[in-house]
Formats: structure tokens, C-alpha cells, sequence
């Protein structure tokens, strides 16, 4: 039987509590009903991230592949329906997928070289604003998360929870943000974004392919609102301005629209923090980011 890394147990412990502890007892089983069901065998340790445990096998005809098992929740069902949608352009190719569990059998790309492992920040930003460009050129199928929905009920959100922002500077920030949303929010974007798309996430096709991506959190909507992650992930080796010109450059963006989706999404973080009851983000990159985009969009 397949053992759970004590990580991925604390991990669903610390943002799920009691309400997956049942599916992670269960993973074993899942796991080896997979194995069999799919003709898979083992093939390495298994890895994890925030929710998903990773295991590295080999099908039948001895090919490497990854089984991926994750909790099916509003944040993860998509992910499948994303992946045939780009079938394996700028992303991670989906093999197989059991609907009612939500397992999925993908591709193995090199877990050990992502984008996170270039030296050179601008040569991997570079690199993933073309990826990003190769997901954007997909339109996103029905039945996924919408970012009207998504940013709709942010700004519901958002009037409950600025006031518990205690630095005056961040409540600031966070109503200059809701309007940017409001001004945006009448064209939402039909594209498939993949809305956690930051260095780590971008990883190596050990077969000379180039670089792929994987973990989306697929959503419809307007590229500019994914651009974040990226802006802040490798802080503080980012410079904002550049790194945000050189994003929109290759996705071919409006720069006044992207930098008020880019303050959505700093919105976002925000209210999350409000919620989360954080007491300072004065030193969160995301503040620099937002004043810089101010300062010129």
C-alpha cells in the first residue's frame, strides 16, 4: 500500500481541516484502484503539493507518467475539462481521468528543472508569458468558473472586509483596486486562463519540447487578471514596470486594461487577508506592485 507523505497530511489539516480527512485515509486505496484499473506500476517515491498527491508510474507499454489524485471541489473540477481543451498546447497533456474521483493519469515532465530554476528572472518570465500566450490562444469551454462570477462576488465581498484592514495605507489600496475592478468588469474575457501560473508551475518536457505547463485552476475570462503571479513569485528579483511591459508585449495586451485586472487581482489577495484577519501587508509585494502599476496606468 501506497504511504502518505506527512506533508500532504498537515497540508489538508492546515487549509481543510476535518473535511478531507477522510478522503486522505482513504488514498491508498485510491491509489492502488488506479494502478490497477489503468495498467500503471510504481515507479518512484510519491510527491505532493498544497492538495494533490503526485506518484510517478509507468503504463504498460513502459512509458513514464504521473498519476495525480486530488480532492474533486470547485477549485480542481476543472482541471481535466481545461487540459483536452489545450490538449497539450502549453500544457500538461491529460491521459486518462476518472470523472468520479477526479484521478487523472498525465504526462511526465521533469519534476526537478521549472522555470523556478532559471537564473536569469527575465529569460524566464520571458518564457512563461509564452506560454501563457500558447493557453490564451484557446477559448475556454462551457461549464467552467467565470471571472464575471469569480470578480462579481469579490467586490460583494470586498466592502465586508476592507474595514478589517487595520493599516489605513492597505484599506486605501484596496478601494483604488475596487474601482479598477469596476471599470474592468463589463468585458470579462472568454479566454482559458490558467489562473496560478507562476515559475514553479511552468516545468520541463525532458524531451527537448520545451516547457509546459502544469496545476492549472482553470477559469474564462480576460489574460490581464493572470498576470500576478508571475509579477510577485521571484520578488524581490522582479522589477515591476519592466517585467509587467514585457508580459503584456508578448501576450499582445492593452496595458491599461491588464494593470486594472492585475489591481483585481491584488484585490483579491487582499480581501483574502482581511479575512484571514493578517495584520500588516505592508511588506507584501503585491503592495509595491500596485503602487508601481499606479504610478504609470
Amino acid at each position: 500500500m501506497l504511504v502518505i507523505p506527512e506533508g500532504l497530511r498537515a497540508s489538508h489539516q492546515r487549509y481543510f481541516g476535518a473535511a478531507t480527512a477522510e478522503w486522505v485515509a482513504g488514498l491508498p486505496a485510491l491509489a492502488e484502484r488506479c494502478l490497477e484499473q489503468w495498467g500503471l506500476r510504481v515507479d518512484g517515491p510519491a510527491g505532493h503539493g498544497a492538495v494533490a498527491l503526485v506518484v510517478p508510474v509507468r503504463r504498460a507499454d513502459g512509458t513514464g507518467a504521473v498519476l495525480k489524485l486530488q480532492p474533486v471541489d470547485d477549485e480542481t473540477v476543472g482541471e481535466p475539462v481545461a487540459l483536452r481543451a489545450w490538449a497539450g498546447r502549453g500544457a500538461v497533456r491529460l491521459l486518462e481521468h476518472d470523472p468520479g474521483t477526479g484521478s487523472m493519469l498525465l504526462e511526465r515532465l521533469d519534476a526537478g528543472r521549472s522555470l523556478g530554476s532559471v537564473p536569469d528572472v527575465r529569460v524566464a518570465l520571458r518564457t512563461l508569458s509564452e506560454v501563457l500566450s500558447r493557453l490564451h490562444a484557446v477559448a475556454a469551454p462551457p461549464g467552467l468558473r467565470r471571472l464575471s462570477d469569480a470578480a462579481s462576488g469579490l467586490l460583494e465581498r470586498a466592502p465586508r472586509a476592507i474595514p478589517g484592514l487595520p493599516d489605513p495605507a492597505d484599506r486605501d489600496l484596496a478601494r483604488t483596486c475596487v474601482a479598477a475592478l469596476r471599470e474592468v468588469l463589463p468585458e470579462p474575457g472568454d479566454r482559458l486562463l490558467h489562473w496560478d501560473l507562476h515559475y514553479e508551475n511552468v516545468l520541463a518536457d525532458p524531451d527537448g519540447g520545451g516547457w509546459v505547463a502544469i496545476d492549472p485552476k482553470p477559469l474564462a475570462g480576460d489574460p490581464g487578471f493572470e498576470l500576478l503571479p508571475a509579477l510577485h513569485n521571484r520578488w524581490p528579483e522582479i522589477d515591476p514596470l519592466p517585467c509587467f511591459d514585457l508580459m503584456t508585449e508578448v501576450l499582445g495586451l492593452d496595458r491599461q486594461r491588464a494593470a486594472r485586472w492585475t489591481l483585481a487581482r491584488v484585490l483579491q489577495n487582499l480581501v483574502w487577508a482581511a479575512e484571514e484577519g493578517v495584520t500588516s501587508w505592508s511588506a507584501h509585494p503585491d503592495r509595491a506592485i500596485a503602487e508601481a502599476l499606479l504610478t504609470r496606468y
